[in-house]
C-alpha cells in the first residue's frame, strides 16, 4: 500500500496538481488537510473520474476540512471526535482500508502561545490521543501535525525553541498520540535526516530551505515492520503556485 497525506492549502486552487500527483505517484490511498471546500463543493465527480471513487469528506466554507481518498473501498468511517463535545472545526476523520485503520488529521496551528488558539490546539491534541486509544488493529495517523518533534525537524532549532510548532507544550501533547503505540516512521527510517516538509511563503523561505518537519506519517508496531519507505516529495513544493506544504508518501510491504 502507497498513502499520500498532503495539506493542499485549498483544493480548489491545488486540483490541478493533485491530479498530476496522483497520476504520477499511483498512490492507494491519499489523506488531504486544508481542503477549505464545503462538502457541497467537493470535487468528488473529477477524483472519480480520475480513479478515486470512494471518498470521506468533512469540510467547511473557507477554513480547515480533511478528506481521505481510496482506489479501494473504505469501511466505519468516522467524522470528528466521537469523545465529548462535538468539534466546531472540520480537522479530523478516519476510516478503514484493507486492513488498516487511516487517521486523518490537521491540528491548530495555535497562533501563537499565549492565545485561546494555542489553548485550542494542546486540548485538541489530548482529544486526539484519547480517540486514538479508542481504536483496535494497525493504525496509521497522518497529517499536518503542525508540531516537529526534534531539532533535527526545524531549520533553527534555537530560533524555534518555545514557539508555536515547537513549544516542549506542544511537543508532548503530541506524545500522547506517540505514545498509543504509534512510530514516527520518517525519524525510525532515518535517524540523521533532515527533510522539511513546510516552508512558509515569505522570505524565500523554500529556496533557502527554511522549513519544518510538521507533516507526519505515525505507524503502530504491526504497520512499522511493514514500512517499506517515506519519503517527502519536495518536487511538488517546486510547482507552480504551490502549496506551503509538500506531500509525504509512505509505502508498506504487504501484510
Amino acid at each position: 500500500m502507497k498513502l499520500i497525506t498532503w495539506n493542499v492549502n485549498s483544493l480548489r486552487v491545488r486540483l490541478p496538481h493533485l491530479l498530476q500527483l496522483l497520476a504520477e505517484e499511483a498512490p492507494d490511498v491519499v489523506c488531504l488537510q486544508e481542503t477549505k471546500v464545503q462538502d457541497g463543493d467537493f470535487p468528488g465527480a473529477a477524483l472519480s473520474e480520475a480513479g478515486w471513487p470512494h471518498q470521506l469528506i468533512h469540510g467547511q466554507k473557507t477554513y480547515n476540512g480533511v478528506a481521505i481518498l481510496s482506489r479501494h473501498p473504505l469501511t466505519a468511517p468516522v467524522r470528528g471526535f466521537t469523545l465529548g463535545a462535538p468539534d466546531p472545526q472540520t480537522r479530523l476523520v478516519r476510516a478503514s482500508v484493507q486492513g488498516v485503520r487511516v487517521v486523518n488529521a490537521y491540528v491548530p496551528m495555535g497562533e501563537s502561545i499565549r492565545s485561546d488558539k494555542f489553548a485550542y490546539k494542546l486540548d485538541w491534541l489530548r482529544r486526539l490521543a484519547a480517540e486514538l486509544r479508542t481504536e483496535e488493529g494497525e493504525v496509521l495517523l497522518c497529517g499536518d501535525m503542525n508540531v516537529a518533534l526534534s531539532d533535527a525537524d526545524v531549520f533553527d532549532p534555537f530560533e524555534a525553541e518555545g514557539a508555536v510548532l515547537y513549544s516542549r507544550a506542544e511537543r508532548e501533547a503530541l506524545g500522547e498520540s506517540l505514545a498509543t503505540g504509534l512510530t514516527d516512521a520518517y525519524r525510525a527510517l532515518y535517524p540523521g535526516g533532515h527533510d522539511f516538509t513546510h516552508w512558509d511563503y515569505r522570505a524565500r523561505a523554500f529556496q533557502r530551505n527554511l522549513g519544518y518537519r510538521i507533516d507526519h506519517t505515525l505507524l503502530s508496531e504491526g504497520l512499522m515492520a511493514r514500512c517499506a519507505g517515506v519519503e517527502v516529495l519536495k518536487r511538488v513544493r517546486a510547482w507552480e503556485k504551490p502549496s506551503d506544504h509538500a506531500p509525504v508518501m509512505v509505502t508498506l510491504s504487504a501484510g
